[in-house]
């Protein structure tokens, strides 16, 4: 199924609810910070776009601070739908962070191709048969060593599920959490971005994934005495002889966990 269209020069896509709040996308932020930032220095215009920002522009005003820290060249580009939330986002306009109307086509202007795309809580509501495309569309957009972001976290930033996609399709799928406010991994389940959320069902991989999350974290209560970061660590450690994972114990003292998208794709994909 194609992304929803839209009449000749307007925006391509609908309007989220728009809910944002302060820090929310902290845990995406650092992680992009910490993949792409080799990425963002190599590159010859390092500008990054938040799709679907929302009716607050405070996480492209993050955005742009946190990839400073990996790349004091870069730049964002906030994109929104709905004209109103442009117009609100304007005043915080700077040095490096501006605003702009549209949707999936993802208007830069003057041939520009971001090297980041970060899509987060956009596509919830959506069909999963549309995720495919819109998927397709932004990935076309992006630069040749560009980076897809695209996923889904709760209110306030503690529990993130997200895909990483270059231009080629998708990569990996991170989870990352609060660790202190974690019961077992499957609690991440509820926010597993919108191409996987409805394939946590037993027979596909992302089921098998958690259902072995949740037994390895089982496995290492007694490390629980030595706080929830040895615990997560443990369990792991534990899933790498049975999954493809890709980072390394740095990444998971940060309550994160990185797979390849191979290993969690729904089937018949």
């Amino acid at each position: 199924m194609a992304p929803r269209s839209a009449p000749p020069g307007r925006p391509v896509g609908s309007a989220t609810r728009g809910t944002t709040n302060p820090n929310r996308l902290r845990r995406m932020d650092r992680w992009i910070a910490d993949a792409h930032g080799a990425a963002l220095r190599r590159s010859a215009d390092p500008v990054a776009v938040d799709l679907g920002y929302g009716a607050a522009p405070w996480t492209a005003v993050e955005l742009l601070g946190r990839l400073r820290t990996a790349c004091p060249g870069a730049q964002v580009v906030g994109v929104e739908i709905d004209p109103a939330r442009v117009a609100a986002a304007k005043p915080y306009e700077r040095e490096g962070l501006s605003f702009a109307h549209g949707g999936f086509e993802v208007p830069l202007g003057a041939g520009r191709r971001p090297a980041l795309i970060r899509a987060a809580n956009v596509l919830r509501q959506y069909d999963e048969a549309e995720v495919a495309a819109v998927w397709t569309r932004l990935c076309a957009r992006l630069a040749p060593d560009g980076l897809l972001v695209e996923g889904t976290c709760d209110e306030i930033g503690r529990r993130h599920v997200w895909v990483a996609l270059g231009p080629e399709g998708p990569r990996t799928v991170t989870f990352a959490t609060r660790l202190g406010s974690l019961a077992a991994p499957s609690d991440l389940a509820e926010r597993l971005p919108k191409a996987l959320i409805h394939r946590n069902v037993p027979g596909e991989p992302v089921h098998a994934f958690l259902r072995d999350f949740d037994r390895a974290w089982a496995a290492a209560a007694p490390f629980a005495s030595l706080g929830a970061r040895q615990r997560w660590m443990r369990a792991v450690s534990a899933l790498k002889g049975d999954w493809p994972l890709t980072d390394s114990p740095r990444r998971w003292r940060q309550g994160e966990v990185t797979v390849r998208w191979e290993a969690l794709a729904p089937l018949g994909r």
